[in-house]
């Protein structure tokens, strides 16, 4: 942990900037978010990007702030105008890559590669193996088709090679060749964008051909791409930074440690992706994680594990996958797994085999491991892996035992894919250089930085963006950090959580909602109250699905696994959202979900994908969420939408509440102070729809009239008394849960926070009510006091012992404080 030198945030509100929403309009906000609550504003990337980009991680420049979004002077105003209203700026910075993009001439650091070859100044600035074959050129994937039947589509004009709308440099000297030896003498292969699978020759970012990778272990590459964002840090527009991906950097440690140093210690988040019990490295410079394990832990609070199994029983028996397509979750995980590294990322496992091979010949004993052998073991090894990556170089030595075990375990299943023992050694070799055990030569280096680099791409892409879409038994535990297989967590695992950040990482970032959660919060609120209803989830499901054979009214699902997906997706979706079939507002919700279902299914990749598109199942699919879900069908789903709502708006406050006074700081992402139901991206992307006249209302003396308005008067409440009295919450305070007794004890979560505020939170609320309710269930609120409550303004003795049910009569949550 890494204490900053300027005061942590209390709370950030993240703004995706876009064209369609600039710097001026994000400074339009800023009364708003400053009466909200929030002492930062968090923003996406603002350096200059791909054109019309929505989101800026598609970085061209990183001299300039971008000028779609109104340029530094923008920036600048931005910041004045939020000082002035006394909030700060966090920025999001993306270290791990660049765009390739059309035309190339916008990447001018790449352009100049492309031209000048390995001689070029900005060589060292792309991970590029230039020894890779293709005649020590750099492969440029971007052709629709063959090289040989696209040639008639290339010209050369002004000194540069055109294609379509590409552009691309001449290597000096080159200009007048015929185009076939012209093509040749260049510093790149252009090729048929199928081969980047096999034959790139860059690192990219996961399997993103469009982004390539950049070498920031490198002191000079550092200082070049940081130096505008790190001289807006030291002259004070910029407050502290969220880094993007760190897990893609060679040496992630090494890196935050300079970044420290460069940005004065500022406050400062990592997006990096824990799973089960894993840790953030304690010798990494900065406040934490950007927070996706606390959205695990407060998600899996509102899943009630009894009803998840008994949903999943639903689910086999309705959709019948095979256990390897979504039967079962570490099968799932598995098959996945194996399609990726194999042909996703095959051509970063052949490096690692070529760097392996190479290795192989000069060590003391040498193994005789054929390039087969290596190939399988790197395979075998990375498919086995329950982490993200391995961090050989971290000097933290817990880190280095647990990742050594851990690469140990996954060796020894390893080896059993292997027919002849002997052969096996391949795999011990492998694991000790993933260990960096034979010392810190280039190659050596290079393997264990490119192994743990690619462990990283595996699972994000097995995982999160494939085995996610295969298993959507119940779509809120297939989320980032997410265990679907485990999608429910209880009170004493949270309170474990929340102690443990409070004492390591106090000032870490907490999330619900961001621009990659692939379903907004309020989405997964909803969604786990069916968790404590399975049964009447099949119920509906047998109503408007046939059994996942034939729908009311006509619409045919195409299989009964995007029957169960879609359904499940309409009601996540909410009324809230939708409107009568043929209105606008229905209208708009069809389009949302028929583009999140067809994203699902492509990534899922079983019957139609990105990269291998089946035209006449994707159009099925939209009819049918057409006809069915977002049809006349659909009316079960409205039925069960009323009968569900009390629980909804259980799961909606109490996430909310429970992520805004747990530790850590908490990121609010735009428009979700109000009920915000979103689907994946692009859907969470769309710029900023802000209602500051509710909160004004509500500050007026109004009463709330909807669950928006109860969560609105919930956040301004919360984040205003964190902004008031940050000694409450930040990395002096404290967290003790307090335990509530009697027989409905396990659906009361509540703590309290330096002695001065307690949260009071109502679980699995829907069982709650069918066991009876609260019967004479209490809680003793701590000493000291009065404690009065923030949203009703009820007064309760210190010390006092409260039942439970006159304590959340008037609402789910409660928020008190000390008098």
């Amino acid at each position: 942990m890494t204490q900053p030198s300027s005061p942590s945030p209390t709370a950030t509100y993240r703004l995706q900037l876009q064209p369609d929403f600039p710097f001026s309009a994000a400074a339009g906000t800023v009364p708003h978010l400053a009466a909200l609550g929030v002492s930062h504003l968090h923003l996406s990337p603002v350096l200059e990007a791909v054109p019309r980009s929505p989101h800026g991680y598609d970085v061209v420049d990183h001299a300039a702030v971008r000028a779609e979004l109104g340029g530094e002077r923008g920036l600048r105003a931005l910041a004045a105008t939020a000082k002035a209203h006394g909030l700060g700026l966090i920025v999001d910075i993306v270290p791990n890559h660049m765009a390739v993009p059309a035309p190339m001439s916008l990447n001018g650091p790449l352009w100049d590669v492309l031209q000048n070859g390995p001689a070029s100044p900005y060589a060292r600035w792309f991970d590029i193996d230039w020894d890779a074959g293709h005649g020590g050129r750099l492969l440029l994937p971007v052709l629709g088709g063959r090289l040989g039947d696209e040639t008639r589509h290339f010209r050369v004009e002004d000194g540069v090679l055109r294609y379509h709308e590409h552009a691309f440099p001449l290597r000096p000297g080159t200009e007048r060749l015929p185009l076939p030896r012209l093509l040749n003498a260049q510093w790149y292969r252009l090729a048929w964008w199928r081969l980047a699978r096999s034959e790139l020759n860059y690192r990219r970012f996961f399997t993103v051909s469009e982004l390539i990778g950049l070498r920031v272990e490198d002191p000079a590459v550092f200082e070049a791409t940081h130096g505008t964002v790190l001289r807006l840090v030291r002259e004070g527009v910029i407050d502290g930074l969220r880094v993007d991906h760190p897990d893609g950097l060679v040496d992630p440690g090494g890196y935050l440690t300079r970044l420290r140093a460069a940005t004065g210690n500022r406050w400062t988040v990592v997006e990096k992706i824990l799973t089960g019990d894993e840790r953030l490295p304690a010798g990494w410079a900065c406040a934490g994680t950007t927070g996706y394990d606390a959205l695990r832990h407060i998600d899996g609070l509102f899943v009630c594990p009894q009803g998840a199994g008994r949903l999943f029983s639903h689910y086999r028996d309705f959709v019948t996958p095979l256990a390897d397509e979504g039967g079962d979750w570490e099968e799932t995980v598995r098959r996945a797994a194996y399609e990726v590294v194999t042909d996703q990322l095959a051509a970063e496992v052949e490096r690692l085999v070529r760097t392996a091979a190479r290795i192989s010949e000069r060590v003391p004993h040498p193994g005789d491991h054929a390039p087969w052998a290596l190939r399988h073991a790197i395979r075998e090894l990375l498919v086995r892996l329950p982490v993200y990556r391995p961090y050989a170089a971290e000097p933290d030595a817990d880190r280095a035992d647990q990742d050594a075990a851990m690469l140990g375990e996954a060796a020894v299943r390893a080896r059993t894919a292997f027919r002849v023992a002997e052969e096996a050694h391949a795999v011990d070799l492998v694991r000790d250089l993933a260990l960096g055990l034979f010392g810190d030569g280039p190659d050596c280096a290079e393997f264990a930085a490119r192994f743990a680099q690619t462990a990283s791409a595996l699972h994000a892409k097995s995982v999160e963006d494939t085995a996610f879409y295969r298993y959507p038994v119940l779509l809120p535990a297939c989320e980032v950090g997410g265990d679907p297989g485990e999608p429910a967590l209880g009170p004493e695992a949270f309170h474990a959580f929340c102690a443990r950040t409070q004492r390591d990482w106090p000032t870490t970032g907490t999330v619900l909602t961001t621009h990659d959660t692939k379903r907004s919060a309020d989405v997964r609120a909803r969604l786990a109250v069916l968790s404590e209803c399975p049964d009447r989830w099949r119920d509906v499901l047998g109503q408007v699905a046939g059994g996942g054979t034939s729908v009311a009214d006509g619409a045919v699902p195409v299989d009964a696994m995007v029957s169960w997906l879609a359904w499940q997706t309409a009601f996540g979706l909410g009324p809230a959202d939708g409107g009568p079939p043929g209105s606008a507002r229905g209208a708009a919700a069809t389009e949302r979900v028929s583009a999140a279902v067809l994203k699902s299914v492509r990534e899922a990749g079983l019957r139609t994908s990105w990269t291998e598109r089946n035209a006449a199942y994707e159009d099925a699919v939209v009819e049918f969420v057409r006809g069915g879900p977002c049809g006349p069908a659909a009316g079960p789903l409205t039925a069960l939408d009323d009968e569900l709502a009390p629980f909804i708006r259980a799961n909606v406050l109490g996430a909310t509440l429970l992520h805004l006074t747990m530790p850590g700081v908490p990121d609010v992402y735009q428009g979700s102070e109000r009920e915000y139901t979103a689907l994946v991206d692009p859907d969470n992307r769309r710029p900023a729809r802000l209602r500051p006249e509710l909160l004004a209302e509500l500050d007026g003396g109004a009463a709330p009239h909807d669950l928006s308005g109860e969560k609105l008067r919930l956040t301004a409440a919360a984040l205003r008394l964190r902004r008031m009295h940050p000694q409450w919450f930040g990395a002096g305070a404290s967290y003790a849960p307090l335990h509530a007794e009697g027989p409905a004890a396990e659906h009361c979560v509540a703590f309290c926070r330096s002695g001065r505020a307690v949260a009071v939170a109502t679980r699995l609320s829907l069982r709650l009510v069918e066991t009876g309710g609260w019967w004479d269930t209490s809680l003793r609120l701590p000493p000291g006091g009065p404690w009065r409550d923030l949203l009703t303004g009820r007064e309760v003795a210190g010390g006092a012992v409260v039942g439970v049910r006159e304590l959340l009569e008037l609402s789910p949550v409660a928020l008190f404080v000390a008098e």
